[in-house]
């Protein structure tokens, strides 16, 4: 009897669905909570237009002004960020501490008058962002959320392979048979949307994954790069910039995540608090929030900037703007008490990776050619959501009464093949990915086949 021929597409379905089972779900929360905070301007602008927009008047009041109306009305409330209007219809926002909590309080930059505040992390687009990045449930939602975009990549590499027309008509395959019903037209839906998705899925995945704490932070090691020069003639902390970032809100520029934080030692007053070891006691800033200001606007910075507050004694205010497009991004750290401009760092003195990473960030987020950038994302998303669920429903079709539904794999298949190379080499590039497939293989081999073979015999 002649030996049957080998084929892979067994094993391929196998992986395949393993990567499905785990990545759908999330596939689903990452695209309703992208659409969710792609739309943020627009939905900004319709839940909080009361808090965001002002009736322009001849006379601006100065930061300083701006920030003793808000002491005045909030007492020994620290004021830990300031942004500037963006433009002359625009409120001034202050981010304090109270009871325990970040508040976003918004300011009539004419008049002085409190419009009103927002929980920073309890707010509609601060949620879908945390949801989107960590889950809300911090690093082990980060670590999920990156393991599934690991394996979102196996999907996309392993759908292909069984997406591949193999002699068959392009009905089907590039559009989907609309006549058909059932799980045929399900099966169609979800491998026509997934071929003309795959592209932009792996884009969305891999531009995604930056920002992950352990793929995203060795990938950012490695490019993000700066002339040593840069930084020599600045006095450093042991904190980086990404300290200033957290899951809810985006302070710095990905690019400046892994930049050492300064620290200010201009002035008598930060002299007597190194000499006697209290760098870490209470800011106290000798220049002024109005100074800063005026440094942003003699440099040129891009309205849409925030300025953060120095939390101890040697921190320094640091001026940052995430723009829209990536070529306007700007980061200045300022010493507290000198005024000194200690760092100024551009797109321009990105490496050539960052920068690209920088115009992919902001393509993923459907922010760089505006609404036209919000449709083409929005599209991907709801061609993810259809592949997604779709997915399930031929899962759910097809799955046995008593049983997950895995497909059968051939016993003659041989283990040094293309295929493998490929999942060898995204086990490798994908740590968590290679350690997770490491662990599925050995559950498939041990558990899963003794309890099919149970169930056969049965």
């Amino acid at each position: 009897m002649s030996k049957p021929n080998v084929s892979f597409y067994n094993l391929a379905w196998r992986w395949h669905f393993y990567a499905g089972l785990f990545v759908a779900p999330f596939m689903i929360l990452l695209s309703l909570t992208g659409i969710v905070y792609l739309f943020k301007p627009q939905l900004d602008s319709f839940m909080y237009h009361d808090l965001l927009t002002v009736k322009p008047a001849h006379h601006l009041l100065s930061a300083d002004e701006q920030q003793q109306r808000v002491l005045e009305a909030y007492p020994k409330v620290p004021v830990s960020k300031y942004l500037p209007p963006v433009n002359a219809e625009s409120s001034a926002q202050f981010v304090v501490k109270q009871d325990g909590r970040e508040v976003n309080l918004f300011i009539d930059p004419y008049s002085g008058k409190i419009l009103g505040t927002q929980d920073a992390k309890n707010n509609l687009q601060a949620m879908a962002r945390e949801l989107h990045g960590e889950l809300m449930i911090g690093t082990v939602g980060e670590r999920l959320v990156e393991l599934a975009a690991g394996w979102g990549i196996v999907l996309v590499v392993s759908g292909l392979y069984l997406w591949w027309p193999r002699g068959r008509s392009s009905a089907g395959v590039l559009w989907p048979r609309i006549s058909a019903k059932g799980r045929v037209l399900w099966r169609d839906l979800h491998a026509v949307t997934g071929f003309w998705g795959s592209v932009a899925l792996l884009f969305m995945l891999l531009s995604g994954m930056t920002w992950t704490g352990l793929w995203g932070k060795m990938y950012a090691d490695v490019w993000n790069t700066f002339p040593a020069a840069m930084w020599n003639e600045v006095p450093k902390s042991d904190k980086q910039a990404g300290d200033l970032n957290n899951a809810s809100v985006q302070t710095v520029p990905w690019a400046m995540e892994n930049t050492p934080m300064p620290v200010s030692s201009g002035g008598d007053h930060a002299e007597h608090m190194h000499h006697h070891g209290t760098s870490s006691a209470p800011a106290a800033p000798t220049i002024t929030l109005q100074r800063i200001v005026d440094i942003a606007r003699e440099r040129a910075i891009e309205p849409g900037y925030s300025i953060t507050a120095p939390k101890t004694a040697d921190g320094v205010f640091t001026v940052s703007v995430f723009a829209d497009d990536p070529r306007n991004d700007a980061t200045l750290h300022v010493d507290q008490y000198s005024g000194k401009v200690l760092a100024d760092v551009r797109y321009t003195d990105y490496s050539a990776v960052s920068k690209a990473t920088e115009l992919g960030v902001m393509l993923h987020e459907g922010k760089m050619f505006g609404w036209v950038n919000q449709a083409i994302i929005l599209f991907i998303c709801l061609m993810v959501l259809l592949s997604s669920v779709s997915g399930i429903v031929i899962w759910w079709k097809r799955r046995p009464q008593n049983g997950f539904g895995v497909p059968p794999l051939r016993h003659d298949l041989p283990r040094w093949k293309i295929a493998t190379i490929v999942m060898v080499i995204l086990g490798v590039a994908f740590p968590l990915v290679g350690i997770s497939m490491m662990a599925v293989w050995l559950l498939d081999r041990i558990a899963l086949s003794r309890f099919a073979k149970s169930a056969a015999t049965a």
